[in-house]
């Protein structure tokens, strides 16, 4: 082996195993970290959340190194490069200190454009895929394809086209035992790893009701600029638009439905909800609603009961709740009997950053060449059910889970690049259509 250059002993051993696995890892993965034990990473997608998490990875206690990045939009991949070579980084992503010398993508490895992600792939062992999630499926399949390790932000899909891309990967991630950590991070939360544990394990009964919230205010919007392409102006404010976003009740309630999926340990096989666009009515806010209301049922008969609201000056709630046979957990961390005295109840003080602490497990698996992680199933599944209760909003029909997956309705633009149209087009009046109830097809 002393002998042995590293590239030699690279081809060859590929040429002879055809891809065999060392103590869970592919070959040449662990004959590279054999000789140098740095762990590369490319950043696809360089918004805020691709920011946080690139200096989330760049802190673990790995020897990690950033090596390439890549972006639609050139803007934004320079300001996510100043962002995280930044001297003090507390203003931007809320963390003191730098982790610029673990920062290396010269120019030839900065790539922009829709194939950009494949390009920056090819640099790294590990990638971060933080895209807007109608990007994820196809992300996220090349990823595999590749046989990289993954971490990808929720949701993993807009629509049941891309949850069934999602779930082939998976499959295919398992097979190649390549770790896959997805960002909902309250399964990497001390207090909801606590409290799910001991609902699973029927403190307070059989779960009857669960209630799950994510209501809250308004949010940004870009205004469109003068010369941008419809597919510029929609990706510059791809919140507004299903195909890039899949709706609120998918790009952000997905957590609060995941929560309620993990303690039943199960996915809901109808939904029946309404919802509408009451404050959220001009032309600056594509087609999505601004309040949805959804109630879902699991194949046992319980309930979940789901709200999720963006209208400026409401009430907010961002929580979970269950009732059970025995008893209620009103909330994350505490457990009440039914008459109300607390069974249990979460001491916080030595939590730590769950946002860390997803990037800290699943660096920490690759270092030591273990397979622990395979995030990517559940997470296209309560994915599935947020598009299912959105497909119950929208048309105002109730909905099976077998009918809403095997759903042939394809959101994504027939093809992507910066004069393409996207499927949804404002009228001559600017506005853009958006589902009707009792009118609208949703599967």
């Amino acid at each position: 082996m002393k002998k042995t250059t590293r590239r030699n002993f690279l081809k060859t051993s590929t040429v002879l195993t055809g891809g065999a696995m060392i103590g869970g890892m592919p070959l040449v993965q662990a004959a590279n970290n054999m000789v140098d034990d740095t762990i590369k990473i490319a950043l696809i997608g360089c918004g805020g959340r691709g920011t946080g998490a690139a200096v989330q990875a760049l802190l673990t206690k790995q020897n990690v190194k950033l090596v390439a990045m890549a972006d639609v939009f050139r803007h934004r991949l320079d300001e996510a490069y100043k962002n995280i070579t930044a001297e003090d980084m507390s203003d931007v992503v809320g963390v003191e200190g730098t982790v610029k010398h673990r920062v290396d993508v010269p120019e030839e490895r900065k790539y922009v454009g829709f194939d950009a992600y494949q390009k920056a792939m090819k640099h790294a062992d590990v990638v971060i895929l933080t895209t807007p999630p109608g990007f994820r499926p196809a992300h996220f399949a090349e990823a595999v394809a590749q046989g990289k390790q993954v971490f990808m932000e929720k949701p993993v899909a807009t629509d049941a086209v891309g949850i069934r891309k999602v779930l082939a990967a998976a499959e295919e991630a398992k097979r190649k035992k390549l770790n896959v950590v997805v960002g909902l991070q309250r399964h990497y939360q001390t207090v909801y790893r606590n409290w799910v544990e001991k609902l699973q394990q029927g403190v307070i009964g059989d779960i009857v009701t669960s209630r799950v919230y994510w209501n809250m205010g308004a949010l940004w919007v870009h205004p469109r600029k003068p010369g941008q392409t419809e597919m510029e102006y929609q990706l510059d404010n791809w919140y507004y638009f299903n195909w890039i976003c899949g709706d609120h009740i998918v790009e952000q309630h997905v957590h609060n439905l995941d929560v309620s999926n993990w303690v039943k340990q199960a996915y809901p096989v109808k939904a029946y909800g309404s919802g509408g666009r009451q404050v959220r009515v001009g032309k600056d806010f594509g087609e999505i609603y601004d309040h949805h209301v959804v109630e879902f049922e699991y194949a046992d008969g319980s309930r979940m009961f789901s709200q999720c609201r963006q209208i400026p000056g409401t009430k907010d709630a961002v929580t979970e709740g269950f009732h059970g046979t025995n008893g209620t957990a009103p909330w994350p961390g505490k457990i009440l009997t039914r008459s109300g005295h607390t069974i249990w109840e979460h001491d916080s003080k030595n939590d730590g950053n769950p946002y860390q602490v997803e990037h800290d497990e699943l660096f920490a698996a690759i270092a030591k060449g273990e397979y622990k992680f395979a995030d990517a199933e559940n997470a296209a599944k309560s994915t599935m059910t947020a598009i299912m209760g959105r497909m119950a909003t929208y048309s105002g029909q109730i909905i099976e889970w077998d009918a809403a997956i095997n759903s042939q309705i394809n959101l994504m633009p027939d093809k992507l690049s910066w004069d393409a149209l996207p499927k949804v087009l404002p009228g001559p009046d600017g506005l853009y259509p958006c589902a009707i109830p009792g009118v609208t097809k949703v599967i």
